[in-house]
């Protein structure tokens, strides 16, 4: 592929919307980030945003937070659906930005772009299957499979598991609308401060709660290793930012596989094997303009 064909990346989040175009890491002429608000001022910056560049672009990849309905089958495909953010349930996000700017967009959810980002030019380059999870604002996973976002007859929904629990440890019903202690309801960012009456990231490294938190973490992961199996997990998010948690993580995990599975990378190599993001804080704009790069190379071939 030239480095001349560029390409549009849209990581449409429920807090920020962030925007870039170019071809790759090494080539971004252009990018921008702003705060989500409702759906018509959100959409407009976005549209503003890629006028000035829109004669030069293939497509554009849409990245969305959800959930969000990713079946080019349905009545509904493109729609966030039922997501508790004010003013963007039952949104037509990606109609209303075709329409706002006439070009190719294909879209999946924010999660799975992360992952096709990685998987791309990141952490988990050309290791398929692989797996992309954020632990964040929310819990949400992008499992690559025949160098693609996979999907079911939904989109996958990772942070909804449920994973064991000690109620004398940890008493806290759960932050989630719908499951109340699922994965996301006890180890997201929100469940932490709804627990401790504080956010994650101003907590001490020493913190009791971290152990916690590690081995939610680490449970989840096992259940993605015993049905998944996939050669790389990545896990980016804010409270993924507290480096330390990694080393807790690999060492629960370790435990908790009790050498089962008769690999190198599981039973020696743990701390290569779940990983940080390569690509960082980008991770979910770059994979964003990965999605529209393969569905660009797929039309034309």
């Amino acid at each position: 592929m030239s480095e001349t064909l560029l390409y549009g990346g849209i990581e449409g989040g429920g807090t920020k919307f962030v925007c870039a175009v170019g071809s790759g890491p090494e080539n971004i002429v252009d990018e921008i980030r702003f705060p989500t608000t409702t759906p018509a001022e959100t959409t407009q910056r976005v549209s503003d945003f890629f006028a000035p560049h829109l004669g030069q672009l293939r497509g554009i990849g849409l990245g969305s937070f959800g959930p969000v309905d990713i079946d080019p089958g349905s009545p509904t495909y493109g729609f966030v659906t039922t997501t508790p953010k004010p003013h963007w349930a039952n949104t037509d996000i990606l109609g209303l930005l075709r329409e706002k700017m006439k070009i190719p967009i294909v879209m999946n959810m924010d999660v799975a772009a992360a992952a096709m980002g990685e998987f791309m030019w990141g952490a988990s380059k050309g290791l398929d299957p692989s797996l992309y999870l954020t632990i964040g604002t929310g819990i949400g996973g992008g499992f690559i499979v025949g160098g693609r976002p996979f999907r079911g007859i939904v989109s996958l929904e990772m942070g909804h598991i449920r994973i064991p629990r000690n109620l004398e440890l940890d008493p806290f019903p759960g932050a989630c609308p719908y499951h109340g202690d699922c994965f996301e309801g006890v180890a997201s960012g929100p469940a932490i401060q709804a627990r401790l009456g504080r956010r994650a990231e101003t907590l001490s490294d020493d913190d009791p709660f971290w152990a916690i938190e590690a081995d939610y973490i680490a449970y989840a992961l096992v259940n993605y290793i015993f049905t998944f199996a996939p050669k790389k997990i990545v896990l980016g998010g804010g409270v993924m930012q507290k480096s330390f948690l990694f080393g807790k993580i690999w060492k629960k995990v370790h435990e908790l596989l009790n050498n089962y599975l008769n690999h190198e990378m599981l039973i020696n190599n743990i701390e290569m094997y779940i990983v940080p993001p390569l690509l960082g804080s980008r991770s979910g704009v770059l994979g964003s303009i990965a999605l529209a790069i393969q569905a660009d190379m797929e039309h034309a071939g």
